[in-house]
């Protein structure tokens, strides 16, 4: 299988081999090592060779700016991906919540139906009212189901900036930035970590607290039933019917009654248009004629007396609409005070999800921000160079030459033979058979008599190794023998 290597991260792993070895460099010319033994006047500024390190500040400043740049050009991606997947969760949810309302709407999508035949009296439609019991159990796995999903942007998004700020630690503590500058850069990794943290949180919070806390309440105020449905749709559907039984009863022999009247009324009608043309006509013997105003008379009996039985039917109806009101009312009341329950539960819920996820209000967040932006304002390029001058430059310590008086030494006879053992080691180590080929970095002009002058990438031999003050032994090309500072070569 072949794998394909990201190029940011094989430039970063780059970066940080080049940069181990300058940070090696650099350590090594810290004013005292370690074990604090070196002499720190060795490596002082005035030591010849040693301002090499305020020169190569040019080049570190250049590959630094580099550094930075890809640096913030991987969190920008981290953001843009965060972006990305807030507005994947957004448009994926919206649908769903937008089909939540419309199915909850009074009206028909044709809006062709009368608004009357959708009314909260009209026997049956109470079913709205009591669906919306399930509605509300089903709105709570919906809500869980959404903002657990938002927990795992909120966490990938902590992972990813966590990622990047592990990813760069390496290469900023490396870097050849010092001071008030390499302060700054770290507190931007540091914020993320804090950042990081901070959106692990959140989802903890969401999914732990505001999941749990959902799931708890509805597991507290939904009753199933054996049998499918819940407890309380079951209550309120009983109680609606209940109350509307003796309504539909009456109803229904209200809308017999009218559909009789309006049945003789139709008849009567006819006969009444059968009476007028017969009148109006010579040819309709008197005979037929009387027949048609005797059925005309008898019409009008049927349809008064049904007509009055239709009143009355009517007016027991409207005698027992308050009635049924009230009762129907006290059945919604009960049922509208469990809603309020549930909206003001969920009110509750939404402003604590609301709470989590508000980033501006936060205090932790505020003081990441605000540490960063005090930490950015600290930069002091005074302070820095000051530094620089006073670890690297003009303001280190060094031995100015001074008269020494000779004083011969006394040894003990161990001394004497430990030196003896000194030196035979150091010829041996610095004795070397043919040499060693090196390549000069830079152009050196010999000061002394005893020193070498070469140009840089000139090859010659190095004969000894270097001594406490830097100074190696080696042999030019014509044969010229002397000394020359450690670092101005490297080894071929």
């Amino acid at each position: 299988m072949v794998v394909k290597c990201n190029p940011l991260m094989i430039y970063i792993s780059d970066r940080l081999v080049v940069n181990a070895n300058s940070v090696a460099g650099r350590k090594m010319s810290a004013i005292t090592s370690e074990n604090g033994l070196e002499d720190a006047h060795s490596k002082s500024f005035w030591v010849p060779g040693n301002y090499q390190r305020t020169v190569k500040r040019t080049e570190d400043s250049f590959q630094a700016c580099n550094d930075i740049v890809a640096c913030f050009q991987e969190r920008a991606r981290v953001e843009r991906q965060y972006a990305q997947q807030l507005a994947e969760w957004s448009n994926k949810w919206k649908p769903l919540v937008e089909t939540r309302r419309k199915m909850s709407a009074i009206t028909s999508e044709n809006g062709l139906e009368d608004a009357h035949s959708k009314s909260f009296w009209v026997p049956g439609n109470y079913q709205r009212t009591v669906k919306r019991t399930e509605d509300s159990f089903q709105a709570c796995n919906d809500i869980v189901a959404c903002f657990q999903e938002r927990a795992r942007v909120e966490r990938q998004y902590a992972q990813q900036l966590a990622e990047w700020s592990n990813k760069w630690k390496p290469l900023v503590e490396t870097s050849p930035l010092y001071g008030s500058l390499l302060q700054a850069w770290k507190c931007f990794l540091s914020s993320a970590d804090r950042l990081a943290s901070y959106h692990s949180s959140m989802c903890r919070s969401l999914v732990a607290e505001d999941g749990d806390r959902v799931r708890s309440w509805q597991k507290e105020s939904f009753h199933k039933k054996f049998f499918g449905g819940f407890k309380e749709s079951q209550d309120f559907g009983t109680g609606f019917a209940r109350a509307q039984k003796p309504w539909a009863k009456r109803l229904k022999k209200l809308d017999k009654a009218r559909s009789a009247y309006h049945k003789v009324s139709r008849r009567e009608h006819l006969v009444r248009e059968r009476e007028a043309h017969a009148a109006g006509n010579p040819d309709v013997a008197i005979e037929k004629q009387k027949k048609i105003q005797e059925e005309r008379e008898a019409a009008q009996q049927v349809a008064d007396k049904v007509r009055a039985r239709y009143e009355k039917v009517l007016e027991e109806v409207s005698r027992y609409a308050p009635r049924y009101m009230e009762e129907m009312e006290c059945i919604f009341d009960q049922s509208q005070e469990e809603e309020r329950k549930r909206i003001s539960f969920l009110k509750e819920a939404f402003l604590s999800i609301h709470k989590h996820l508000d980033v501006t209000t936060n205090q932790s967040v505020k003081a990441v921000y605000s540490e960063l932006h005090n930490t950015l304002m600290a930069i002091d390029d005074q302070e820095d160079l000051r530094w620089w001058k006073n670890t690297y430059g003009p303001g280190m310590p060094t031995d100015w030459p001074q008269f020494q008086e000779w004083k011969q030494e006394k040894k003990t006879k161990k001394e004497k033979v430990k030196k003896v053992v000194e030196q035979k080691a150091a010829i041996e180590k610095s004795t070397m058979i043919g040499g060693v080929k090196v390549r000069a970095l830079y152009d050196y002009d010999g000061q002394e008599t005893d020193e070498l002058t070469f140009k840089s990438g000139e090859e010659f031999l190095k004969i000894e190794d270097e001594d406490d003050q830097g100074w190696c032994r080696g042999v030019l090309e014509g044969g010229r023998e002397g000394l020359y500072p450690a670092n101005y070569v490297e080894a071929v």
